[in-house]
């Protein structure tokens, strides 16, 4: 039975690649700093679709929490997703430079040390992937979130053309607004954001597995958030500003 290692899994996208996957036949080792929330959630994928779930409490913002989890991915993961991530309320520099170091560490740092852990074993294997979530937001600056995801997208895309035709996948995946708690525990205003803009957390996971198994190193749900990117990526960088606070979100 292959095994799948997810951070941030108890909530929104994590929580759906844990059904998503149990569901299809993975074993799993779910990870997050919350320790009861993961024993609960645990419980609920066993009861639920019957296979192994393994309870890692970690905080990836601590050498030790990283340890773990590189520890237990150097051992036989199949599937890595690195998941875990949050915002911060209030722009740079009006955020502590804590939080600031923070999220630079969950965001850019674990994902680089999880995938660097997990990659050796999956090529001598001949066989796994990594996801790294990402975001709409990093094809366009407006803050230090955005700057991170940007790092998650084009490190997930560099290791990936450095496997070459190897077997094994590494893709960045890219949501916009997906309802989750993210917004919430960040303290965001959404409240301008129309609904049409909103993805579910289990269609982008849906999409997500599509796009693995078909190579892609970038999968960006919906046809909406497609067209979105391509715009970023085509016009210039004053209007990437403009598209960007037209979608932003009010702190």
């Amino acid at each position: 039975m292959p095994i799948s290692l997810i951070t941030g899994a108890t909530a929104g996208i994590g929580s759906a690649f844990a059904r998503r996957l149990a569901a299809d036949g993975f074993s799993l080792v779910i990870t997050a700093r919350d320790a009861d929330r993961l024993e609960k959630c645990a419980r609920d994928l066993r009861l639920r679709y019957g296979v192994g779930v393994e309870v890692l409490p970690a905080d990836l913002a601590t050498e030790h929490g990283l340890e773990s989890v590189e520890r237990r991915l150097r051992k036989d993961v199949d599937l890595l997703v690195n998941n875990a991530g949050f915002g911060l309320h209030g722009t740079f520099p009006e955020s502590p430079i804590e939080d600031e170091l923070r999220m630079l560490r969950v965001h850019c740092e674990a994902v680089l040390r999880l995938t660097h852990a997990a990659l050796p074993g999956m090529l001598a294997r001949g066989r796994g992937g990594v996801v790294n979530v990402s975001s709409v937001a990093g094809f366009f600056p407006t803050g230090t979130y955005s700057a991170t995801k940007a790092y998650v997208t084009s490190f997930s895309e560099s290791v990936a053309q450095g496997l070459g035709d190897s077997p094994v996948r590494v893709m960045a995946l890219c949501p916009g607004f997906v309802r989750t708690e993210f917004h919430q525990r960040a303290t965001l205003d959404v409240s301008g954001i129309p609904g049409f803009m909103w993805l579910s957390a289990d269609r982008v996971v849906d999409e997500a597995m599509r796009d693995l198994a078909h190579g892609l190193r970038v999968s960006i749900p919906s046809k909406r958030y497609k067209a979105l990117t391509a715009l970023g990526r085509s016009i210039p960088a004053k209007l990437v500003r403009r598209v960007g606070q037209a979608v932003g979100v009010r702190r």
